[in-house]
């Protein structure tokens, strides 16, 4: 058996605001500076990724990407300074929550024998 569990940040009134699907668009278009190209990488439609950037800003508050307009070189995103920092927090937040339930489970499930009859059950 193993433990098994899904983490995000939800607005009180818009629901889903911040999780790992964002986490990783984000990150990707950090490294390719490209919201269309993050959004391929992840089998996601260009409109669906901007539908979703947009939700997640009027949920956060605050803008994610700054669109830069194409050219000779074409266009592109730019993550934005709030957006790298909530990026930051919120994967030093994850990787905190899973060690402590990780720790939780291993206090709990440790000892339990898997598919043996409890003395209950005998």
């Amino acid at each position: 058996m193993r433990l098994r569990y899904k983490l995000w940040l939800e607005h009180e009134e818009l629901g889903k605001a911040f999780g790992d699907g964002p986490l990783e668009m984000l990150e990707r278009v950090e490294r390719s500076g490209s919201l269309r190209q993050a959004a391929a990488e992840m089998g996601m439609s260009y409109n669906k990724a901007w539908y979703l950037v947009r939700r997640l800003e009027k949920a956060l508050g605050f803008p994610l990407l700054e669109r830069r307009a194409g050219g000779w070189c074409g266009g592109g995103s730019v993550v934005t300074p709030r957006a790298r920092e909530l990026v930051n927090r919120y994967r030093r937040f994850r990787e905190e929550a899973v060690r402590q339930l990780e720790e939780v489970y291993g206090r709990h499930f440790t000892d339990f024998r898997w598919g043996e009859p409890a003395e209950t059950d005998r």
